[in-house]
């Protein structure tokens, strides 16, 4: 399965779309609906890509892969692995608290996605400081 630039970026605006309108139509209270179920794009989007990216990872397990090709690939498919888990912990614990099921304080919240953006952070900084020596 082989998506386009355009496809990718039009299936992002669609989901970032529909998250933002049902987001506003909550916070106006127009609609009484739970905060889980205005995460439900954000859900959809991030499961298709947990999926390519499981499956794009799975394809080194094939016969015939040769390990040494793209192990830097596969370290890179597995921090995007643990970016997306750490967005969809960070985006299950705001909707708990906000739906009011837990009392945990807003800071233990935002763990998730502060560990997100320090590794982002690092990976920025290893990408423009990384000289690599061949």
């Amino acid at each position: 399965m082989r998506m386009s630039l355009a496809q990718r970026v039009l299936l992002t605006w669609l989901f970032t779309l529909l998250f933002l309108i049902m987001l506003v139509l909550k916070l106006d209270e127009k609609a009484p609906w739970n905060w889980f179920l205005i995460f439900i794009p954000v859900w959809i989007f991030d499961t298709i890509l947990l999926v390519m990216l499981i499956v794009k990872m799975a394809g080194r397990c094939k016969s015939g892969f040769d390990p040494r090709n793209g192990s830097q690939n596969m370290k890179k498919k597995t921090w995007y692995l643990i970016a997306m888990l750490l967005k969809l912990a960070f985006c299950l614990a705001l909707c708990a608290k906000l739906q009011q099921f837990t009392t945990m304080k807003l800071a233990y919240v935002f763990i998730p996605l502060w560990a997100l953006l320090i590794g982002g952070m690092i990976e920025l900084g290893y990408n423009i400081f990384y000289v690599r020596r061949d």
